[in-house]
């Protein structure tokens, strides 16, 4: 069992990257991709944490690119050369991502709320401050009930504190992702919210400039759809990847090594990164 999509505290998920290590291996999966978004912050750890397991760790990341009319995630799987890439390309990407962390606590004081940026910045812990742990503040202070709550009547697209961040394009991801020596994956297709038929025709656009395979089977979608994304991948002659998107057990309907409905991830996923 392995799983390809995963997050630790150095963005949004819940276990420091060590320990996402340590709790992948005592869940049966013996290969890993730590995939955060828009930093490498977690790699050195999570790599040093495998040398005394069975277990392999694929350096990656998750990077948010510009789309409209849903979300555009793309994964970079595989990167073998991380570390020499890593402070002149993600540098802005940082930068950007402060500026609009700043932006919706201006946002949140104007509304009433006694929240300061270092604030949110405590509860994230790592290098990454992203959405989940301004929801996460906004549960804690009593201001919402639920993150579900959080992100519907406030932090989701169009609510009262979102605010569009100016994100990487398309070719300039790839770019990035393959300067690394990794595989560009479009991450869960889902979230584009585009019809099969005009899905097919945008990733024959996105092949032509560099996009590798696509994440045919995610938590969040259904056997009927896992199995179109599949077929997709096939007819295009993009491989296959397969990940959980797990970002700490407080998320029972994504279990580290299982995807799409629940199903535990093949060995086979991993074959593409094998030299």
């Amino acid at each position: 069992m392995i799983d390809l999509h995963t997050h630790s505290t150095a963005s949004d998920g819940t276990f420091a990257p060590g320990d996402l290590v340590r709790y992948a291996w005592k869940q049966g999966v013996h290969a890993i991709a730590v995939t955060d978004h828009d930093t490498l912050a977690g790699l050195e750890e999570a790599i040093k944490a495998a040398d005394s397991l069975p277990i392999r760790v694929l350096p990656g990341i998750e990077l948010e690119i510009m789309y409209e009319g849903g979300e555009f995630h793309l994964l970079g799987l595989g990167l073998k050369y991380w570390k020499e890439v890593a402070g002149e390309l993600l540098a802005p990407l940082l930068e950007r991502r402060t500026v609009r962390n700043r932006q919706i606590i201006e946002k949140m004081q104007e509304a009433g709320l006694e929240v300061e940026y270092d604030d949110i910045r405590r509860l994230a812990g790592g290098t990454i401050v992203a959405r989940p742990h301004f929801a996460r503040y906004l549960v804690e202070s009593g201001f919402v009930s639920s993150m579900e709550e959080a992100f519907t009547s406030y932090l989701g697209v169009g609510r009262p504190f979102y605010v569009e961040r100016e994100t990487m394009g398309l070719a300039e991801g790839l770019h990035f992702i393959h300067e690394a020596g990794g595989k560009a994956v479009l991450a869960h297709p889902k979230t584009l919210h585009l019809k099969i038929d005009t899905l097919e025709s945008k990733l024959r656009e996105w092949k032509a400039i560099g996009l590798d395979g696509i994440e045919s089977l995610h938590s969040n979608a259904r056997p009927a759809e896992c199995r179109r994304f599949s077929d997709l991948a096939g007819r295009l002659e993009l491989f296959i990847s397969a990940g959980s998107d797990f970002h700490g057990t407080h998320r029972p309907d994504r279990r580290i090594g299982h995807s799409c409905h629940g199903r535990p991830i093949d060995d086979t996923y991993l074959l593409p990164f094998i030299d």
